[in-house]
């Protein structure tokens, strides 16, 4: 016992670099809280922003969709680039990215200067989300301590993406809307030489050249798919040019990319990882989550504040019981998953979050709030449960030298998971929802048509028909609309089943390098016992 104390110890000092490693953990959050924050302030400024700049609908378009778009784009090029040249550098150099984009989207005076800065915000981004996983992969060696810090982490996320909209209405009540990107410009001139002093610098095996051409291939192919996933989720036919191109153009470039990688001696990124049970799983499970999940938070606004009438800032409020939830089921992780092991905590969040979502059903046209609470909480506590749980498996079974692939392979399920998930979603909800309006009772079959694309356009449909037509309308449009989330609710709960069925594929322990295995009542084999760390 004393001399696998003491190796843990070894492990932890060489890991450490000099610096506390929990301090270390702080710094990361922050950088992270900082990303996270950032992908969602945008959306309350939009309306200072299009009477500011005055962009046309597709510059508007770009303004929002371009920094997650090229962030998704290139967690992988960057993953693997810090496992080449350094993690520590690539995040330093986001961060410096960062500070400069914000100052030139505070800046900007034009929708053109905007997007640029937006643009490369999300590069900034890209440098610095599988940089800090990939960091506390070398920190914590210790899979205990690990999955402690992977919880705070994923807390800390949870925080940034509810903080985000709020931290804009603030700044927008008071400032001008560029505010909303300056705020991150003193954040980041303190991160970058604390991060310099404190953060180690850790690489891989660094064997072979970097393969520029196949990251290269990487980034245009997932900018395609996310670009064409992006434009079916915004309503988009699928039969645009402009969708089906880059989706095709994309998926031929990645199946290149794989081929690519199968046939090099150093691949960029090492597919055999994928064939490890856990870490395919994990990465299956990150995107069931997301795909079932990531489109019933853009209904559940619409549904508060059209349905219900609640105002931004109230939808907001209404919103903060499902992060907190998330963010105790984050600091509770590391317990379960020593408690329970990966597959019993990943597949019961899965059927935790399918409960929650089948009881959101019983919501109708009046505030049931008690009703809503309850469902919230239980979606945010099942939803991080299973992210942790995922995410902690995935990094794990990563070998060290691969932690910055790794780490970008579980991001990018991430964001194209939430983005399959919202042009999913968002058509069966149109599916539900539209046939509601074919026959109203003295509404013209043009403005039915008109309001059957969504609930804010037929509001508009019946205020100009006016009178007991614009009335109907607009009753039936509420109706129609509580019925389509109603039905994308249970094919929600549906694909959140499927993925507790996929997550019985993990292992049943959770094996601690030096430390043997975590031991559950339950037996287990050998097979389910072989977890890396």
């Amino acid at each position: 016992m004393s001399g696998t104390t003491t190796a843990a110890a070894l492990r932890r000092r060489a890991a450490g670099a000099g610096a506390n490693r929990w301090v270390v953990l702080v710094v990361l959050c922050v950088s992270l809280l900082l990303v996270a924050v950032d992908a969602t302030v945008l959306h309350v400024a939009v309306p200072a922003v299009t009477e500011d700049l005055k962009p046309d609908g597709i510059e508007l378009l770009w303004i929002v969709d371009v920094y997650p778009l090229v962030c998704a784009s290139l967690l992988i090029l960057f993953g693997t680039l810090g496992d080449r040249v350094g993690r520590r550098r690539v995040l330093l150099l986001g961060y410096a990215l960062f500070g400069v984009a914000s100052g030139l989207a505070a800046l900007a005076d034009n929708a053109q200067v905007l997007i640029v800065a937006r643009a490369l915000l999300g590069v900034g981004g890209a440098m610095i989300m599988p940089a800090t996983l990939s960091i506390l992969r070398q920190v914590f060696p210790d899979r205990r301590e690990r999955a402690l810090a992977i919880g705070v982490w994923s807390a800390v996320a949870a925080v940034g993406a509810a903080v985000g909209p709020l931290l804009g209405g603030f700044l927008l009540e008071h400032f001008w809307w560029g505010s909303v990107f300056l705020v991150n410009i003193p954040l980041m001139l303190v991160s970058l030489p604390v991060g310099r002093l404190l953060l180690p610098e850790s690489k891989g095996d660094g064997a072979g050249p970097w393969d520029v051409v196949g990251a290269l291939m990487a980034a245009v192919g997932l900018f395609g798919v996310v670009l064409g996933v992006k434009r079916l989720g915004g309503g988009e036919s699928a039969g645009s040019l402009l969708t089906v191109l880059p989706l095709v153009v994309g998926a031929a470039l990645l199946v290149a990319f794989v081929r690519r990688q199968r046939r090099r001696a150093q691949p960029l990124v090492d597919l055999k990882m994928f064939a490890r049970p856990a870490f395919s799983t994990s990465v299956g499970c990150i995107v069931l989550a997301m795909l079932a999940l990531v489109g019933l938070e853009l209904i559940a606004a619409q549904y508060l504040q059209l349905v219900l009438g609640l105002s931004p800032l109230e939808t907001g409020l209404r919103l903060l019981p499902l992060t907190f939830a998330a963010m105790a089921a984050g600091l509770a992780g590391a317990r379960m998953l020593r408690r329970f092991g990966p597959r019993r905590m990943v597949c019961a969040g899965f059927c935790l979050t399918a409960f929650a979502v089948v009881l959101l059903t019983a919501l109708g046209r009046t505030d049931a709030c008690a009703l809503m609470v309850t469902g919230f909480v239980l979606l945010g506590f099942g939803l991080e449960t299973t992210l942790f749980g995922a995410y902690e498996s995935m990094l794990s079974e990563a070998p060290q030298e691969q932690a910055g692939g790794a780490a970008a392979i579980g991001e990018t399920s991430y964001q194209l998971g939430a983005g399959i998930g919202i042009a999913l979603l968002g058509t069966v909800m149109n599916a539900a929802y539209a046939p509601g309006l074919s026959d109203v009772r003295g509404v013209p079959e043009s403005a039915s048509s008109s309001a059957g694309h969504s609930l804010g356009e037929a509001y508009e449909v019946a205020a100009q028909l006016g009178g007991a037509p614009g009335v109907a309308l607009r009753h039936a449009a509420r109706d129609a609309f509580v019925h389509g989330l109603h039905v994308t609710l249970l094919v929600s709960a549906g694909l959140l089943l499927l993925g507790a069925v996929m997550a019985l594929r993990l292992p049943r322990v959770m094996q601690c390098e030096g430390a043997g295995a975590v031991e559950l009542p339950a037996p287990r084999d050998a097979a389910e016992s072989r977890v890396s760390v």
